[in-house]
């Protein structure tokens, strides 16, 4: 089995996966903060989810694709990895990339809180503020229609902001950051679902343990109805990746 130095980037159905820690993303993402000229790099926390839902969306697909850094957010991508790709892919969820980020830079890191239903992010905003001393550069609700894009990327990029993180949902948020990132030319703009959410203590992050193990979405599929309609499609994950390694085990006969 290939070990996690060996290979840079892998291609999962397509879709690209860099082989990095959670502190090598940190440090990646510091340096594109604070580098000189300014200019905007797109991320994405990569999960099952993603995938399947990708099947059907192009724009999806290449958001994803031109991406300048793809973690792995959960333990489905790792396992997908080791059984497609036979590489041991570490971790870097969007939670732990975001609150490792304001942890490192604090007051010097000026964050846009983009999503969640009115008024949760002034929330999450307030609390980030309280807990790691960032600075607040702007704050906008995630319900907003395809007509009003361009005014919420020219809010993010007259606000000045070093971090983006936009948090509307699988799809809606990556092809926000790449459509706009020119306009919004913020160093780093992160896709990270739920996290305003977390921040803004509307959504419990998942026990330590459950992170530890990688199961994290289990325990929220488990105990929030809301997630429940979820549960097919990490089935039909499963099924993909079962699938494809049987195709690829055939070709290599």
């Amino acid at each position: 089995m290939t070990t996690s130095s060996s290979r840079q980037r892998l291609t999962l159905f397509d879709l690209p996966l860099d082989v990095v820690t959670l502190d090598q993303t940190l440090d990646r993402l510091g340096d594109w903060i604070y580098r000189q000229p300014r200019a905007p790099h797109t991320v994405v926390t990569l999960n099952p989810e993603f995938i399947v839902q990708s099947r059907t969306q192009p724009d999806f697909v290449n958001a994803m694709q031109v991406a300048d850094l793809v973690t792995a957010d959960g333990v489905g991508i790792v396992w997908a990895a080791r059984q497609l790709t036979q590489t041991e892919v570490p971790r870097a969820p969007g939670f732990d990339i975001v609150r490792g980020l304001m942890q490192r830079h604090g007051a010097d890191l000026r964050v846009f809180f983009l999503g969640a239903k009115p008024g949760v992010a002034e929330v999450a905003a307030q609390n980030a503020a309280r807990d790691y001393g960032i600075q607040v550069a702007g704050v906008h609700h995630g319900y907003f229609d395809l007509p009003e894009d361009q005014r919420v990327a020219e809010l993010v990029r007259d606000s000045g902001a070093d971090l983006l993180l936009t948090c509307m949902g699988a799809g809606r948020q990556e092809t926000f950051n790449q459509y706009w990132r020119q306009v919004m030319n913020t160093p780093v703009l992160l896709g990270c679902g739920g996290v305003i959410d977390v921040l803004a203590g509307t959504a419990d992050l998942a026990p330590a343990w459950t992170r530890r193990l990688g199961v994290e979405w289990l325990w929220r599929v488990g105990l929030d109805r809301k997630r429940w309609n979820r549960a097919p499609r990490l089935a039909q994950f499963v099924r993909m990746v079962r699938a494809e390694a049987k195709r690829t085990a055939v070709k290599t006969r």
